[in-house]
């Protein structure tokens, strides 16, 4: 890998595989908090390629499903405002 100075930050040049693959290197990858299975948005701007980490709704649903085998739920509520007041005292639980 190659750095390269800019106004605003280091660059790393990194190469392109033969399969187009391209390497994220290490300091980036940990410092977007990047994970394997992780998606990224790729854009392109003018002549540069953008890359967005971003959370699909499968992984947040899988998350979800994690909480609920991990019994991390509440509920179900007969109403709007008893599921207020549980989250509410949920919330001066957690404070104390």
């Amino acid at each position: 890998m190659k750095t390269q100075a800019s106004r605003r930050h280091a660059t790393i040049a990194v190469k392109i595989g033969v399969s187009r693959q391209v390497v994220i290197p290490k300091r980036i990858h940990d410092q977007l908090g990047l994970v394997p299975g992780d998606y990224l948005e790729v854009a392109l701007e003018g002549d540069r390629v953008i890359l967005t980490p971003k959370a699909l709704i499968e992984k947040r649903l899988a998350d979800s499903l994690d909480d609920i085998r991990r019994g991390r739920v509440r509920g179900p509520f007969r109403s709007v405002s008893a599921l207020v007041r549980s989250l509410r005292k949920a919330s001066k639980t957690k404070s104390s």
